[in-house]
């Protein structure tokens, strides 16, 4: 069977992480991504991350941040500023079923890359722009990464260790969330957007996604409580805002954490800790109890977590139905037993290196699923291949 976007054609003018991070995924379900380049050097992210070795110790050139969210694309360099190179971009773009950009809000507007011009020529043409603020607004024409979108976002109000705890004050979040969100909204309203066009209007449209925009809908939870109860939500380290107990104990020799849902849950809990009385202590009988004295409750449990090591906490309380799982580290998480069952880390022979591990796209549909095809490409490595393919042998 066909992957579920052969045929489909995407022009990549993204770089760094947002946008490729959605192409890619587009990319791993069949469609035909051409990632542009600038010809002096590349993607910016190219010079991110930790550098590729071959067994000899000697760098290949490519660095793991590129290497993340590049597979199964093909790379082709074109200068806009050139002439001869934004003839050859403006015919692959007439050719194109979508356009993916991050460029600052109407900067290509002067080169004729713009949504409207675009559109003229090629009606049915998906264009998707990913800014830091949108196409619109008092904030439009600002940059911005990552970290400022999760400090403007409120995501580093809630993130970090709490007022009275060692450490106290925001923590950024271990990855670039969002992009990685950004990337994910991207990507499912290309899909819309293309399905719109194919079986109701006939005509592609222009998608404005905004990181700020996208962080705020990915905490719209924690956005809610604010809104429904006027309080603002604050640091809690490991702990949740609205369950307890939802957070991190240490043990005898590591730190697990746990989640529970409930009050049954609760009471379980309690058993297997071997302190059913706690269940009935009139402080902590129901969730909102259990919040309003969870500084009284989070030494009682500290104390029996303590007892076991992670190992035997992890196996109890699952038996019994209670979620709970080791505070892993990445050497951890990647041989965890379920990850290596459920296939996420990949393997594609690699001349330079001999295999390229990754990690696999994590959505699993049994009649087409994502496939591995194309190594993360070297700078303009497909130049003529595409422009043929797109183009035809003239070029042009």
């Amino acid at each position: 069977m066909s992957p579920a976007l052969s045929g489909v054609k995407v022009l990549d003018l993204t770089r760094v992480f947002a946008g490729p991070w959605a192409t890619q995924m587009l990319a791993d379900f069949g469609a035909d991504v051409v990632k542009v380049e600038h010809p002096l050097g590349g993607d910016d992210v190219r010079r991110m991350g930790f550098p590729q070795r071959r067994a000899d110790g000697s760098e290949t050139g490519q660095t793991s941040s590129f290497l993340a969210m590049n597979r199964n694309k093909r790379s082709v360099t074109l200068d806009m500023a050139q002439q001869e190179d934004l003839a050859k971009l403006l015919s692959l773009a007439e050719r194109a079923d979508i356009l993916v950009e991050n460029f600052k809000t109407g900067s290509l507007r002067k080169f004729g890359l713009d949504y409207l011009t675009l559109s003229a020529r090629n009606p049915g043409l998906i264009y998707c722009s990913i800014t830091g603020y949108g196409q619109d607004g008092p904030y439009a024409p600002r940059p911005g990464y990552d970290p400022i979108f999760q400090a403007q976002s409120g995501l580093l109000s809630v993130t970090g260790q709490p007022a009275e705890a060692p450490g106290a004050g925001p923590a950024l979040v271990g990855y670039s969330v969002s992009d990685i969100n950004a990337g994910f909204y991207a990507a499912i309203s290309i899909l819309v957007a293309l399905r719109a066009r194919d079986d109701i209007t006939g005509r592609g449209q222009h998608i404005d996604i905004a990181l700020l925009d996208t962080q705020l809908a990915a905490q719209s939870h924690i956005a809610q409580n604010y809104l429904v109860s006027g309080r603002l939500p604050v640091r809690a380290g490991t702990a949740s805002q609205i369950n307890m107990p939802w957070q991190a104990f240490p043990t005898a020799d590591a730190t697990i954490m746990i989640a529970v849902g409930n009050d049954r849950q609760f009471g379980i809990l309690c058993k297997a800790l071997g302190a059913g009385e706690i269940a009935t202590d009139p402080r902590f009988v129901t969730n909102r109890d259990r919040m309003a004295n969870k500084s009284e409750l989070a030494p009682i449990l500290e104390s029996a977590f303590e007892r076991r090591t992670a190992a035997e906490w992890v196996d109890i309380l699952n038996a019994t139905g209670i979620a709970c799982g080791r505070l892993n580290d990445f050497a951890s998480a990647l041989s965890d037993p379920q990850v290596v069952h459920r296939k996420m880390i990949c393997e594609m022979p690699d001349p330079e290196i001999g295999s390229f591990r990754f990690v696999a796209n994590p959505m699993r549909l049994s009649e087409t699923p994502a496939s591995y095809h194309r190594l993360p490409p070297r700078l303009g490595q497909h130049n003529d291949e595409v422009l043929a393919d797109w183009l035809g042998s003239s070029g042009i």
